[in-house]
């Protein structure tokens, strides 16, 4: 058997200390059970208690409150906003998604179950925004029912001991005590302290002051603000509509959802709000840098723009620019994108005129190689289509074949292949106009057996083989791509944006600070101590106390120094 020692302090001894004749020694502890060990083992400490739901609530509610949390969501939301200028949105620009998912057919499935092409509409961005605006809401109220009661407190009584603060003045003043007292209270409510002056001591008395309470207003309003800029924001999204529509030169567009190549409507958008205007695009203009380690470039791309608000409306014009958009009431029109739309004449094989007009291009890279789509339904005996890239200035590349040199239209060729067969139409499936649906169609064969190219300059002609027809390159228009948007609650993210930027000036650059001043009296003189505290770092605290002190009658130190060396 082996004996233990026992402290007292553990539970499982046989006696605790002062119970008998064994009070204060060492005791052998044994077990009578058969078999056993001598030494009773210590009982293990029980394991913590878990937390109740509603404590484990509580707790979590702490945690999401804080502005800790707060501020950790709002980087997170700046941070999921990224992707969304990053990664081409369905809502804004149709196509270019298109574009892009044509380009990384790998990672499509990936950024698609990410949200990523509806970065404001994905989960994931709405339980941020959600999650900051109750973390907002939570910080906001309790600090601003402890700022009520701070305001309506007393400032807080001067410390029994004023020359142990960082700062301190004591000195010597004629004339009686309540003189000096009643001086102190006008000095400190000259420089906007908030008094205090009701202990008195005798003939002396405090006076107590404080001031900078507006730093925590500009917390609190810079919260507000905060609140705010969401709430636009959601209103905006619930109400609010975004579409883009891509318009020919010379050409019209009516405010209406049938005339949208891409329409997003909030979830609380009704289509019969649309404001009922319609514009002209009577010329676009765009000029290229031509020379220098920049040329291609666009310098400046306009549109010549006559508008009506309304049916009956007075006409107007407008100068359609990248960073002047159009205003009007219920919608503004900004000019996104601009390209080339040749205008093509297509002869079916019995010499019937099939196609006439103009047909969009979409760019394809900085020199506007551009591609597009000509579908030919109507032609006889068999239906056409057309698919290639419109060239602005023809170049040719041992590489890569035809290609573009320069952005502006300095030589313009079309550059496609054509083909015959069931263009896919009458399926009643969607289709882009921007894609040629080839499963049921062969391409044209020239004389050697290869592909059949139509290759034509402005102005020229190309026959197809087996007498199907021709196409002729008549002239060339420009488009531009218009985005059409209305944010109903724009103004008011723009106020939250503007006072956000108040509140955070106010608490960064107003200073919390206590002053106090006594006044005693002792051997028939007059007593005074001035002190001051600074609730922030970095203030000219010093300074202020003398100035305090200087206008009560002290001396002021570089007098004192001077004085000394003269």
């Amino acid at each position: 058997m082996t004996p233990t020692t026992n402290t007292g302090t553990e539970t499982g001894s046989a006696k605790p200390p002062g119970t008998g004749a064994g009070e204060g020694r060492d005791e052998v502890v044994l077990d009578s059970t058969p078999g056993a060990s001598a030494t009773t083992p210590p009982t293990p400490p029980a394991a913590p208690p878990g937390l109740r739901p509603v404590e484990l609530s509580r707790w979590a509610w702490r945690q999401l409150t804080s502005m800790r949390t707060a501020l950790v969501l709002l980087f997170l939301l700046a941070l999921a906003a990224v992707p969304g200028s990053v990664v081409p949105q369905r809502d804004v620009d149709a196509l270019a998604v298109g574009q892009w998912q044509d380009r990384h057919p790998a990672l499509t499935p990936l950024y698609e179950a990410l949200g990523l092409f509806s970065v404001y509409e994905s989960v994931w961005f709405s339980a941020i925004y959600l999650l900051l605006m109750v973390s907002v809401v939570g910080c906001f109220v309790p600090r601003l029912r402890i700022y009520w009661r701070g305001m309506r407190a007393r400032p807080p009584r001067a410390p029994r001991n004023l020359s142990r603060l960082p700062h301190s003045r004591s000195f010597e003043v004629d004339g009686p005590a309540p003189e000096a007292l009643e001086r102190s209270v006008q000095v400190l409510r000259s420089k906007r302290y908030r008094v205090d002056s009701a202990d008195r001591l005798g003939d002396g008395g405090d006076v107590a002051g404080e001031r900078g309470y507006l730093r925590e207003a500009g917390n609190l309003l810079f919260h507000a603000a905060l609140l705010l800029v969401l709430a636009g924001f959601a209103v905006g999204n619930l109400y609010g509509y975004k579409g883009g529509v891509i318009v020919v030169s010379g050409q019209g567009f009516s405010n209406s959802l049938s005339q949208y190549d891409d329409f997003a409507p909030g979830s609380m958008f009704d289509v019969e709000d649309l404001a009922p205007f319609n514009l002209d695009i009577d010329d676009f203009d765009v000029q290229f840098l031509r020379e220098g380690p920049q040329a291609g470039m666009p310098v400046d791309f306009s549109a010549d723009v006559r508008y009506r608000e309304r049916p009956g409306a007075p006409e107007r014009r407008h100068d359609l620019a990248v960073n002047h958009p159009l205003s009007l009431d219920g919608g503004n029109v900004f000019l996104v994108g601009h390209g080339y739309a040749p205008r093509v004449t297509v002869r079916d094989g019995e010499g019937h005129l099939a196609y006439r007009g103009p047909v969009i291009f979409l760019p394809q890279d900085s020199t506007f190689a551009s591609f597009g789509v000509i579908k030919v339904p109507d032609a006889m005996p068999e239906p056409l289509g057309f698919e290639g890239l419109f060239l602005p200035t023809y170049g040719f590349s041992m590489e890569t074949g035809p290609v573009s040199r320069f952005p502006d239209a300095l030589d313009p060729v079309l550059s496609m292949l054509a083909y015959r067969g069931d263009l896919g139409l009458d399926t009643g499936a969607a289709q882009s106009v921007y894609e040629l649906d080839k499963a049921k169609m062969e391409k044209f064969r020239a004389g050697d057996g290869g592909d059949f190219r139509v290759d034509i300059a402005l102005g020229q002609t190309k026959q197809l083989p087996d007498g199907a027809g021709s196409i002729t390159f008549d002239g060339l228009d420009r488009w531009v791509k218009l985005q059409v948007s209305d944010t109903p609650a724009k103004w008011l993210a723009l106020g939250g944006v503007v006072l956000a930027l108040v509140g955070l000036l106010g608490s960064l650059f107003i200073r919390p600070r206590r002053a106090w001043v006594r006044v005693t009296r002792r051997d028939g003189r007059t007593l005074v101590e001035v002190a001051g505290l600074d609730r922030t770092p970095g203030g000219d605290l010093a300074e202020e106390v003398d100035d305090i002190a200087g206008e009560l009658g002290a001396r002021r130190p570089e007098a004192d120094e001077r004085k000394m060396h003269p």
